[in-house]
Order: C-alpha cells, then structure tokens, then sequence
C-alpha cells in the first residue's frame, strides 16, 4: 500500500479538497487497494471539524464528495506511516521540513512543483476568499493530480 498525505494550515479547505480530488483519481484508476490517502493540517485549530462548507460544496458540484471528512494535525508518526507528504503551498513545505523527524521515510514535497504543474507553485487559501477562489483552487489541485496519478502508477508498479 502506498500512502499519500495532504497538508495545508487547518485541513478544512485545500487539504480535504486535494484528498477527495486524488481519492476519485484512485478509484477511478482501480487502485484503491493500492493507494491510500489522507489530508492533515499543521494547526489542530479545526481539529475534529468537517470540511469548509464551501468546499464541500464546490467539490460535490464536480461529483467530489468530502463532507465526511474530518480535520485533524499532522503527528510525528505521520512521517513513518506515509510514503508521500505534500504540502499545498511553501509555508506548510517548510513547516513539514521542520517537523519530519531524523530518519522519518517519507518524501516530504510540494505539491505542484512534484506533480509537474508549472503555472503556479502554491494552492492559494481560498478562506477568506468567494466561490472563484474555491473553483480555482479545485482547477489546481486537478491539474495536479492528473500528473500526481502517473508518478503513483509508477511508484506502486
């Protein structure tokens, strides 16, 4: 089983977003049994909560479902449990650089840059943002995930 975790700040917005994007991807691809994927936040602030309302809703109107998912921060032993940690954007890639433990075994990138997208390096917060931000995020995290289910098909090959 190979294992995939999504970081960004409160795991209420572009984490989950990604985990339900890269979740169909798998499903679709068969390799749900060969796959795993989770989303953390490096904050425990919304620790225990659903996803934001509008990203539940954004994702479900493109047939991605998320709403059971809940928040919860990254844990030392994260490190050793998951193969790939990507992080949505350069603060969270610095904070999980800090915070992988010495010897831990799992990748630790950003995930843009590793799947290959080249229009942009971050996955912006859309928090604070109106419905446009929420669709663009879900416009970056697919064009990543797209190139993302390639290097998997390969890794688990």
């Amino acid at each position: 089983m190979y294992k995939v975790l999504f970081v960004c700040t409160g795991n209420i917005c572009r984490s989950p977003t990604a985990e339900g994007v890269l979740r169909r991807a798998v499903g679709v691809a068969g390799l749900d049994k060969q796959v795993q994927v989770d989303s953390a936040g490096t904050s425990a602030f919304h620790a225990g909560d659903a996803p934001d309302m509008r990203s539940v809703a954004h994702a479900k109107k493109r047939g991605i479902m998320i709403e059971g998912l809940r928040a919860r921060k990254i844990a030392p032993g994260d490190f050793d449990e998951f193969d790939l940690i990507l992080a949505l954007d350069h603060e969270h890639l610095n904070y999980l650089r800090r915070a992988k433990p010495e010897g831990a075994r799992a990748e630790v990138a950003l995930f843009l840059a590793y799947a290959g997208v080249e229009s942009a390096s971050d996955v912006p917060d859309p928090y604070y943002g109106d419905a446009h931000h929420f669709e663009y995020v879900l416009d970056l995290i697919e064009s990543g995930v797209k190139p993302l289910m390639d290097k998997l098909q390969q890794q688990i090959r």
